[in-house]
């Protein structure tokens, strides 16, 4: 079979891949392919779903910019398609007062204010005031951000597929990469459909990226787990609507973090936990809810959200891939001898920012630059290079001892 010849190749067509695509395209035109293992729009890892939070609440300038770019690009796509995609319902993250959680949010919001973004303090009768779709809690501690909310993650990602379209883009669907190659100056993409051949190839692969750049040297010492959501058919459905309730985050004195979403795409409130799920092999991952999480949610929300409850209208399964650190990876292969070859990691809380990656990725393949700072994103860190490096991340089930071992059987 003929080696087909684009300029650049997407490897793995969610939620990054697809803005990658999209921005891609829009610059180069129609020397893009894609290639998505799956079909599009599919389940299998961690891009689908009718909703996902976008916000400002982070503690570091790099992600404050890279928030900041987030809102932008994603303006740019609502404006390019035409479809309502972002909606600012506002977002509230709270934890008890006198804890380390509550200490955190204050160093949160001393980064809000140093970069002008407005953030409101409240304490617990405040926010019931604001929000009686809390609780009454004299013991809370809350920050309000009025400009985050919420994006229709399932929208964004076919908006961004059909613009790269328009721009001259080729996609296919169910076609696995088995290897990356070089020889010479051509970048040879081996699949399971044929051999493509390239300049430059971008891995955006999410839980299987470790399956793709393994052939080019690098092996990341990544943590996929099974994530769960909870949609509940809530009978207080008009208190829970994008107009009258905010995405919310809950850190609690034991170190979980709990959030969940005002009602899009179905019927029902949704809250889930983050990064508690169990260790396991994306191939071979079972697509059911873990009941022990599912039962914290509901005693969380009984506490602090109880109107929002009602009879499970579904429990969906997603993967994070995370790295121990938690923070991204946006670099080249050129240590292993692959600069042609671009590697982004979305650590499990990407979606976000799933644009303006693709516009980053978009600029470090075609300029070789970009100006957002990604030095704490690089593949020489010590979270990826140093086999005693502790997680930083929750994980159920596995004791931290058995980690590294667990991890090197994926």
């Amino acid at each position: 079979m003929d080696t087909q010849w684009f300029e650049y190749i997407v490897v793995g067509c969610g939620g990054i891949g697809s803005g990658t695509l999209f921005w891609l395209a829009k610059k180069v035109g129609p020397h893009v392919l894609g290639l998505e293992q799956f079909t599009l729009g599919h389940d299998h890892g961690g891009s689908q779903d009718h909703s996902r939070a976008v916000r400002y609440n982070y503690i570091g300038k790099e992600y404050v910019s890279l928030c900041k770019g987030a809102f932008e690009c994603w303006a740019d796509l609502e404006k390019e398609s035409g479809l309502p995609l972002v909606y600012k319902t506002g977002d509230v993250s709270f934890a008890e007062k006198n804890t380390e959680q509550e200490r955190y949010l204050a160093r949160m919001k001393e980064t809000m204010d140093s970069y002008g973004i407005r953030c409101d303090c409240l304490d617990g009768e405040r926010l019931n005031d604001r929000f009686p779709q809390f609780t009454r809690n004299p013991n809370c501690k809350a920050l309000y951000f009025p400009d985050n909310g919420v994006i229709d993650a399932d929208l964004a990602n076919a908006a961004h597929i059909q613009l790269a379209r328009k721009y001259g883009a080729s996609i296919r669907e169910g076609v696995r990469v088995t290897a990356i190659r070089k020889t010479g100056h051509v970048i040879l993409v081996e699949t399971s459909h044929g051999v493509f051949g390239c300049r430059k190839v971008i891995v955006t692969a999410g839980a299987w990226v470790n399956h793709v750049v393994k052939s080019v040297g690098l092996e990341l010492p990544l943590l996929t787990t099974k994530e769960q959501v909870t949609y509940f058919g809530t009978p207080n459905i008009k208190d829970f609507t994008k107009g009258n309730f905010p995405c919310w985050s809950y850190y609690s004195p034991k170190g979980t973090t709990f959030y969940g979403l005002p009602i899009h795409g179905n019927s029902g409130s949704k809250a889930g936990i983050d990064a508690v799920g169990d260790l396991v092999n994306p191939d071979t991952r079972n697509y059911t809810p873990n009941r022990k999480n599912l039962d914290k949610c509901i005693r969380m929300l009984q506490k602090h959200i109880p109107k929002s409850l009602g009879p499970i209208i579904q429990t969906k399964t997603c993967l994070y891939t995370m790295t121990p650190d938690r923070h991204f990876v946006i670099d080249t292969c050129h240590r292993t001898g692959f600069p042609e070859v671009l590697v982004c990691c979305g650590a499990g809380h990407a979606f976000k920012f799933a644009s303006v990656f693709g516009k980053i990725l978009t600029d470090l393949v075609t300029d070789g630059q970009t100006t957002f700072d990604l030095k704490p994103f690089t593949l020489d860190r010590p979270a990826l290079t140093d086999p005693t490096f502790e997680p930083q991340v929750n994980i159920s089930k596995f004791e931290k001892r058995t980690q590294t071992n667990e991890i090197s059987k994926l």
